[in-house]
């Protein structure tokens, strides 16, 4: 008779999907980061003109040249889904507007705080739910929020204007806070607005309780991103 296995030599179960890959939430997931990815491509082509130099300039413009090929990534998981990207993600235009009309950066180290830690505040909150997809949906989601490396400049220039002025650091610091009160609010509007998208969070684990630590978590991670640019 053979002996089974030592606990430690067993062969994990692989682990159950908390969503499956047909659920309708997925469609609004898709849509919502799609729309995003466009919304980013546009404000960071206008924001780019706000440069002191050609470097800003051509980072900025290929962090935008980034986020289009991050819409046509959507794109196609959508239409293979037989979702037309337009018609989904043209739902969310109102509250994404709105945040971006709420944020809008004028000076050009507002821009790049912005770029910096406006738009990793939103990946966070995709990527939590990504966590509870079906393998081939969270590799979508996670490769649309993948790290670029063209931000990196950003930390840099940051840094080293307020390493310069105690003024400008605290008038960026400030704003970081600002960026994620808008944040926070977005994504509230987005969940209170579309059934499939909150039934999609509540499906992934613990619903509001996860939901509110996750918002706890994030003011976390929002401090240490502020610490690496210097601004905590």
């Amino acid at each position: 008779m053979t002996s089974p296995q030592p606990a430690a030599e067993q062969i994990a179960e692989p682990a159950v999907p908390a969503v499956s890959a047909d659920h309708p939430g997925v469609d609004e997931l898709f849509a919502v980061l799609a729309y995003g990815e466009v919304a980013a491509f546009y404000r960071l082509t206008e924001e780019a003109r706000m440069a002191p130099d050609l470097r800003g300039r051509i980072n900025m413009a290929s962090m935008a040249a980034a986020e289009m090929g991050h819409y046509e990534t959507l794109r196609d998981a959508l239409e293979r889904r037989g979702v037309d990207v337009v018609a989904a993600m043209t739902k969310y235009a109102s509250a994404l507007e709105n945040y971006h009309r709420m944020t809008t950066p004028s000076t050009w180290l507002e821009a790049l705080v912005k770029t910096y830690i406006g738009d990793a505040l939103a990946a966070d909150f995709y990527l939590e739910i990504a966590d509870s997809l079906p393998e081939e949906i969270a590799s979508v989601v996670r490769s649309v929020l993948s790290e670029t490396g063209h931000s990196q400049f950003v930390v840099a220039e940051v840094q080293a204007a307020v390493s310069d002025s105690v003024r400008q650091r605290h008038r960026l610091a400030l704003w970081a806070r600002r960026l994620l009160g808008e944040a926070v609010t977005q994504a509230q509007f987005v969940l209170a607005d579309h059934d499939e998208l909150v039934d999609l969070v509540m499906s992934s684990g613990e619903g509001l309780t996860q939901l509110a630590e996750f918002f706890n978590r994030l003011q976390h991670t929002h401090h240490s991103r502020m610490q690496e640019l210097g601004l905590a």
